[in-house]
């Protein structure tokens, strides 16, 4: 793809939307990197394609050109698919996690595995996190159920309002929401790693986002 000047200057400025965008399909068992890449692509396409006499902001043209991009990886992959070294790793955990549950006579948590396998405890989160049944983007009602896409000043704003209202929780909270939402971990997971079981997870996390709410409105 030969870009001119104005089309690797919108590129360049606008990365960030690329990152937004493919942090939205974290720990649905592809790569960041990939996503990254599929974003990077909707990005030049969109650059390539966009008019600005037509009076539309860039970041309005740009974003579902890259979600598109990025959930092709998903329609054209059929099973959600993760990297070569990342399921190497993925799999050395799991027998891992048997192993130790053999010796432990018990469901060992993600630090005790992530201890055995030298191993920082968010990574094995996620690449244990990675192996699970991914979240389907089809219905078996409608078939294809594309993800809305808000225009992107509402986005915006509801992300500086959110992000206010985030800073007002403490940082247990914070971090739970961190690890759920932004690393897109199970509860499962999460509790391993918080120290806790799903079902305080979840009752935490239904408390959380309902003081949320409340901060909200």
């Amino acid at each position: 793809m030969t870009l001119t000047a104005e089309q690797k200057k919108l590129v360049e400025e606008n990365l960030g939307l690329v990152h937004s965008c493919a942090n939205r399909f974290r720990g649905r068992g592809t790569e960041y990197e990939d996503l990254f890449q599929a974003g990077s692509v909707g990005l030049i396409k969109a650059a390539m394609g966009f008019n600005s006499e037509l009076g539309f902001k860039f970041s309005t043209y740009a974003v579902p050109a890259i979600l598109g991009e990025i959930k092709r990886i998903f329609r054209d992959g059929g099973d959600v698919k993760i990297g070569r070294a990342s399921k190497e790793k993925a799999l050395l955990l799991l027998k891992i996690k048997d192993e130790l549950s053999n010796d432990l006579g018990r469901e060992p948590s993600i630090g005790e595995i992530a201890k055995r396998a030298e191993l920082d405890i968010s990574e094995a989160a996620c690449l244990i996190s990675a192996c699970m049944p991914a979240v389907s983007l089809t219905d078996d009602e409608n078939g294809e159920n594309d993800i809305p896409i808000d225009p992107p000043d509402e986005k915006l704003t509801l992300s500086l309002d959110l992000r206010n209202a985030i800073g007002k929780l403490n940082e247990n909270d914070r971090l739970l929401l961190s690890l759920r939402y932004y690393k897109g971990l199970t509860q499962s997971v999460t509790a391993g790693i918080l120290g806790m079981t799903q079902v305080q997870v979840s009752r935490k996390e239904k408390q959380i986002l309902n003081k949320l709410k409340t901060l909200l409105n």
